[in-house]
C-alpha cells in the first residue's frame, strides 16, 4: 500500500505526459484535416484562374455601363487628343477644313501659315452675306455700298456697268431666292496676298426693263440656277481682317 502510495506522483505523472500527447496528436489531426478540407476548395483548379503575366503590361481600365471607362471619369476636358501620326490628315483639318474642295486643302493651309486666325467655315459665312450684299447694291446701282466691298478693279467695272444701264433709262430688278451651295474651290497666297475663291450656286430671279417697263432681258417669272466664281483677296501684312472681291467669273 505504502509502495503504491510512494509511486503515485510517478503514476500520475506519466497519466498526464499520456494525456498531453493524446492532446497533440489530436490537434494535429484537427489541423490536418482542415488544411485538406481547405485545399479542396482553394487549392482546386477550375480552369477559370487569371494566369500570372511573365511581365508587367498595361491594362486597360474597366469598362462601365455606358461604354466609358473608368479612367475617363473625372478628367473631363482635360484629355488632349494625340494626332493620328498614320492619317495624311491632321486630326483638326477635319474640322477647319469643311466646305474646301480637296484641290485647295493646300492652298487652306498655307494661308492658315501666315494668318492662323483663317477659319474657313467663318470665311464662308461671311462670303455667303457679302454676296447677297454685292448683287443686291449691283443691281439697285449703289455704289456706295459696293466701293468697300470690291477691289478697285472690279469696283470700276462694276460702277461702269450701273452707269450704263442708268444711261439707258433700264432698271435691274434681282431677287436672291437661296444660296444652296458655297464652297471653297481655290486658295492660296500671291506674295503677301491671300486669294480664295468660292463657288457660289444661287437662285435667282433677273429681269432688266426699260424706261418703258418692258423686259428687254431675263424673265421675271423664271428662277434660273446661277453659278459664280468669286474670289477674295487680303493682304496678310494689314491689320483690317476685311476680304474684297479681286475677281467674278461664272462657273459650271
Amino acid at each position: 500500500m505504502a509502495s503504491w502510495l510512494h509511486d503515485a506522483p510517478q503514476r500520475s505523472r506519466q497519466m498526464s505526459d499520456s494525456f498531453a500527447y493524446l492532446d497533440i496528436i489530436f490537434i494535429a489531426m484537427v489541423a490536418a484535416f482542415i488544411g485538406l478540407r481547405l485545399r479542396s476548395v482553394l487549392g482546386k483548379r477550375t480552369g477559370h484562374e487569371r494566369r500570372r503575366p511573365s511581365r508587367i503590361e498595361p491594362q486597360p481600365a474597366p469598362v462601365r455601363g455606358d461604354g466609358e471607362t473608368r479612367g475617363d471619369q473625372g478628367r473631363g476636358d482635360n484629355v488632349v487628343p494625340l494626332p493620328d501620326r498614320l492619317s495624311g490628315v491632321r486630326p483638326e483639318d477635319e474640322a477647319v477644313l469643311e466646305g474646301v474642295e480637296p484641290a485647295a486643302a493646300d492652298g487652306v493651309r498655307a494661308i492658315r501659315s501666315v494668318d492662323p486666325s483663317f477659319d474657313p467655315g467663318g470665311f464662308i459665312h461671311g462670303a455667303r452675306a457679302a454676296f447677297a450684299m454685292i448683287v443686291e447694291a449691283f443691281a439697285k446701282g449703289e455704289k456706295e455700298t459696293l466701293r468697300p466691298l470690291l477691289a478697285d478693279d472690279v469696283f470700276t467695272s462694276f460702277a461702269a456697268a450701273i452707269d450704263q444701264r442708268q444711261a439707258q433709262g433700264q432698271v435691274l430688278h434681282t431677287e436672291l431666292v437661296a444660296v444652296p451651295g458655297a464652297e471653297i474651290v481655290e486658295a492660296g497666297l500671291a506674295g503677301p496676298m491671300s486669294r480664295v475663291t468660292v463657288r457660289f450656286r444661287s437662285e435667282q430671279i433677273n429681269a432688266t426693263r426699260d424706261a418703258q417697263g418692258t423686259v428687254v432681258e431675263g424673265d421675271a417669272a423664271h428662277v434660273e440656277t446661277v453659278v459664280d466664281l468669286w474670289t477674295f483677296e487680303r493682304d496678310t501684312r494689314s491689320s483690317d481682317p476685311n476680304w474684297s472681291l479681286a475677281e467674278t467669273r461664272s462657273g459650271a
